[in-house]
């Protein structure tokens, strides 16, 4: 709806920590000789990922560290934030403020959480979905964003289902570490930021699908899954080909 009505929609999650550790999961190797790994490995570090995520393009913005604090966080948000505003048709000019503080408030409507918004209000420009992290309340973060016509929606406690970035982070998770054995955060960080570009290339849009239990049947009857979310595809997240798959090929039509 927000997408319908002018506004952009995006959504924050962190994920991690990510280990220095053989990661379970599929792997690209020949037939009959699967990687191997250590029974014992060495604890080098932890990397966290830090995730924007616009569903209506598919497109995501990611930013891997090594701790999320505040201090980290914050900085990172309002430097893509102010950018994807730039990217935005400046705000129509016209309403009167109580027609302004109307549209905001609409927004926070049957809201389990509601922030208390401040008395003069910019145009709202976008929404922006976060999660119940502390962090997200602090003042100065929250005033921030009204200043730049953005309204932050919290998701309700074991809602957590509601936030598509948790999606994509899941299928960039599984792209970048699934079968790898990392030795060090820095490699962890590399390999999530590498997908993450690989993705915005050819990015899948994501619809959203309704509640938890139409969400099932709808995806079954019209999409696919996406990470145990609310949202589905009307195409399949395929799985783009690579050097390994074109050799793999070529060597089961020789034999």
């Amino acid at each position: 709806m927000g997408e319908a009505q002018g506004l952009a929609v995006w959504t924050e999650d962190e994920a991690g920590p990510y280990q220095t550790r053989p990661i379970p999961g599929h792997g690209w190797c020949p037939v009959g000789e699967p990687a191997h790994y250590p029974h014992e490995y060495l604890r080098n570090g932890t990397a966290k990922v830090l995730t924007l995520f616009h569903p209506r393009t598919g497109m995501v913005r990611v930013a891997g560290v090594t701790q999320s604090t505040n201090a980290v966080l914050h900085p990172w948000l309002k430097a893509q934030l102010s950018a994807i505003l730039a990217t935005l048709l400046p705000p129509v000019v016209g309403p009167t403020p109580a027609e302004i503080r109307a549209v905001w408030e609409r927004w926070q409507e049957g809201l389990s959480v509601r922030i208390t918004l401040p008395d003069e209000l910019p145009p709202l420009r976008m929404l922006l979905i976060l999660d119940n992290l502390t962090g997200h309340y602090t003042p100065d973060f929250v005033l921030w964003l009204f200043d730049h016509g953005i309204l932050p929606l919290y998701t309700p406690l074991g809602g957590s289902w509601l936030n598509l970035a948790e999606s994509i982070q899941r299928i960039l998770k599984r792209r970048a570490l699934d079968g790898q054995h990392p030795q060090s955060a820095q490699e962890i960080i590399d390999w999530w930021e590498a997908t993450a570009r690989a993705w915005n290339r050819e990015p899948t849009p994501f619809i959203w699908g309704g509640k938890r239990a139409q969400r099932r049947a709808r995806s079954r009857a019209r999409g696919h899954r996406l990470g145990g979310s609310g949202g589905y595809t009307t195409r399949p997240v395929r799985r783009r080909l690579t050097v390994f798959d074109q050799w793999q090929s070529s060597s089961q039509m020789t034999h």
